[in-house]
C-alpha cells in the first residue's frame, strides 16, 4: 500500500487556516512594533533613533522567542493558543499602557516601553516556529517554508501600508492596538475549535479566550476614556479637542492660560501670550519690506501668522503651505479656534496647500516678497530636513530680490548652539542672516532669524493695533546679551543633521531626558 505524498495533494482546511493565521500573526506583530515606535517618537522625539532602537529590540526579542520555541515539545496547539492570548492582551494593551505611563509615571516610561517590546517580540517570535511545526505534520518542508514566509511577509506588507494611512487616522493609536488584539484572540479561538480534540483542558482554554475577549472589548469601548484620563493628567488643563492624523497627535486644551495647542505633546502656543510670538514672527519682516504683495507661510497651520499678515492692506495673496490638512481644517472650521486667528483661514486672499514644504519649494518657481517659516522645533530628522542648507537653498530661489524670509529658530538661551546653527546654515547658502529674540512667557526667551539677499533694514512704522510690538521694543529685540551671544556652529546638512542631535542634547538638559 502506497503512502500519499503530502507535496502532491492539495492544501487541507487546517493548513489553509494555519497559513491565514500566519498572515494575521505577522500583521498584529508589526502593528505592535509600529505602535511602540510611533509613540516613542511622539513622546521622546528623534523618530530615527526611536524607530531604530524599537525595531532592533523587537527583532532581537523575536530571535529569543524563536530560540525558546525548541523547548516546546508536546501539546503544540495548546501552547500556540496560550501564546496568542498573551500576545492579544499585552500587544493589544501596549498603546494604552504607554499613554498612561507617560502621564502618571513619566520616569518609568522608557523602562516600560522596552519591557513591553521585549515581551511582545518574544511572544511573536514563538508563534511562527510553533505554526511551522504544527503544519509539518502534513506539509512537505520546501512547501512549508515558502508558504509560511509568503503569508508572513504579506501580512507585514498589508499593515505597513494600512497603519499610517487608515488605522491610526480612523481608530487612533489605542483602538488600533486593541483591534489587533482582537485578531490575535480570534486566532486563539480558531485554534481552540480546530484542535478541540487534541486539547486536554478545553474548558479552561475556552474560559481564557472569553476573558481575553471581554478585556479587549471593555478596553475598546472605553478607549476614549483611557485617552482622556492619560491626556488630562499630562496636559493638566481640560482637553477641548484631540485628534490623531497621519502626521501627528493634535491636542487643544483650555485652562488658566486660555486655549493651548500641542502637537505630539509639544506646546505650540498659549492663547494668553501667543500674540507676542506671532507679532514678533511676522511684523519685523512685513513692515521692513514696505508694501509686500505676495506672501507665503510655511507651517503655521493654526492661522495665527496669517492673521498678522492680513493686517497689511498691500497684501494681495497669501499661500499657506501646511503638511497636515487636519490642522488647517480644525483652525478654519472649529468656531472657538477660528476666532483665535480672526477667521484668517477663510480669507479670500488665502490659498491653502496641504503638502510637504520641501517638496513645494522644489516644484514651484514663483517668488514671494515675504516668506514666513513657522515649523515646529527640529525634534526629529523629518522636521530637521526643513532646517538644512538644502532647504534654505530652495528658499533662496523663491524669495524675491528685495524680499525677506523669517525662520522660527527655538530658544537662543536654552538651545544656544542650535539657534546659531540655524543662522550659520542660512548664511552657508549666501543669504544674509539677521537674528533677533523675544520673551514669550509660555516658552521663555525665543529666537528668530531673518534671511535676505540684502542687509536687513528696520522699519520706520508698524501697523496700528498691535498688542506687544512697538518700534522701541523692536530695536531691543536685535540685541543679544552675553549668555545668548553667537557661538561657532556647524552647517546643518541633509546628509548629517547635526541640528537634531544638538537640539536634543540642549533641551534634554532642561527636561531631564
Amino acid at each position: 500500500m502506497s503512502v500519499p505524498d503530502p507535496a502532491r495533494r492539495g492544501p487541507q482546511p487546517v493548513e489553509i487556516a494555519l497559513l491565514a493565521s500566519v498572515f494575521v500573526v505577522a500583521a498584529c506583530g508589526l502593528v505592535y512594533e509600529l505602535s511602540a515606535a510611533a509613540l516613542s517618537s511622539y513622546l521622546l522625539g528623534d523618530s530615527v533613533l526611536q524607530f531604530s532602537t524599537i525595531i532592533g529590540t523587537y527583532l532581537f526579542a523575536m530571535g529569543v522567542g524563536s530560540w525558546l520555541s525548541r523547548y516546546f515539545e508536546r501539546q503544540l496547539p495548546a501552547h500556540f493558543l496560550r501564546i496568542e492570548l498573551l500576545v492579544a492582551l499585552v500587544g493589544g494593551a501596549l498603546p494604552a499602557l504607554l499613554f498612561i505611563a507617560n502621564a502618571y509615571i513619566p520616569g518609568a516610561f522608557r523602562l516600560l516601553l522596552y519591557g513591553l517590546v521585549v515581551v511582545v517580540g518574544t511572544l511573536v517570535g514563538l508563534e511562527i516556529p510553533l505554526v511551522m511545526r504544527i503544519l509539518k505534520r502534513n506539509t512537505a518542508l520546501k512547501d512549508l517554508v515558502s508558504q509560511v514566509l509568503t503569508f508572513d511577509y504579506l501580512g507585514a506588507l498589508a499593515v505597513s501600508v494600512a497603519f499610517p494611512l487608515i488605522l491610526v487616522p480612523q481608530f487612533g493609536m489605542i483602538r488600533t492596538g486593541l483591534l489587533f488584539g482582537f485578531m490575535n484572540a480570534a486566532v486563539a479561538l480558531w485554534a481552540l475549535w480546530m484542535f478541540r480534540h487534541e486539547l486536554r483542558q478545553f474548558g479552561a482554554h475556552l474560559v481564557a479566550c472569553m476573558l481575553t475577549l471581554a478585556v479587549l472589548v471593555v478596553g475598546f469601548v472605553f478607549a476614549d476614556h483611557i485617552t482622556t484620563l492619560a491626556e488630562d493628567k499630562f496636559y493638566q488643563d481640560r482637553i477641548v479637542f484631540s485628534a490623531t492624523s497621519s502626521y501627528q497627535r493634535i491636542v487643544v486644551t483650555r485652562g488658566s492660560a486660555g486655549h493651548r495647542l500641542f502637537l505630539n505633546g509639544n506646546l505650540q502656543f498659549a492663547e494668553r501670550d501667543e500674540y507676542r510670538y506671532h507679532e514678533a514672527l511676522v511684523h519685523p519682516v512685513m513692515a521692513a519690506h514696505g508694501a509686500p504683495k505676495k506672501v507665503a507661510v510655511l507651517g503655521g497651520g493654526d492661522g495665527m501668522a496669517v492673521r498678522e499678515i492680513l493686517k497689511y492692506p498691500s497684501v494681495e495673496s497669501v499661500t499657506l503651505v501646511e503638511l497636515d490638512p487636519n490642522m488647517t481644517r480644525l483652525f478654519a472650521e472649529h468656531e472657538t479656534l477660528a476666532a483665535l486667528n480672526g477667521g484668517a483661514l477663510k480669507s479670500p486672499k488665502l490659498k491653502i496647500v496641504n503638502t510637504d514644504a520641501f517638496k513645494w519649494l522644489q516644484e514651484g518657481d514663483d517668488t514671494f516678497d515675504v516668506i514666513v517659516v513657522d515649523f515646529p522645533d527640529p525634534t526629529n530628522f523629518a522636521i530637521g530636513k526643513l532646517y538644512t542648507n538644502s532647504f534654505y537653498a530652495l528658499l533662496d530661489k523663491r524669495l524675491a530680490a528685495s524680499g525677506y524670509a523669517v525662520v522660527q529658530t527655538t530658544s537662543p538661551l536654552i538651545a544656544r548652539q542650535s539657534f546659531w546653527t540655524v543662522a550659520s546654515t542660512i548664511e552657508s547658502v549666501g543669504l544674509t542672516a539677521t537674528p533677533y529674540h523675544v520673551h514669550v512667557p509660555s516658552f521663555g526667551e525665543w529666537g528668530f532669524v531673518i534671511a535676505s539677499h540684502r542687509p536687513y533694514r528696520r522699519p520706520d512704522s508698524l501697523p496700528a493695533g498691535l498688542r506687544y510690538l512697538s518700534l522701541p521694543t523692536l530695536s531691543l529685540m536685535f540685541d543679544f546679551p552675553l549668555d545668548m551671544a553667537r557661538v561657532p556652529a556647524e552647517v546643518n546638512r541633509l546628509s548629517n543633521q547635526t541640528l537634531v542631535t544638538t537640539y536634543e542634547r540642549e533641551w534634554g538638559k532642561v527636561s531631564g531626558h
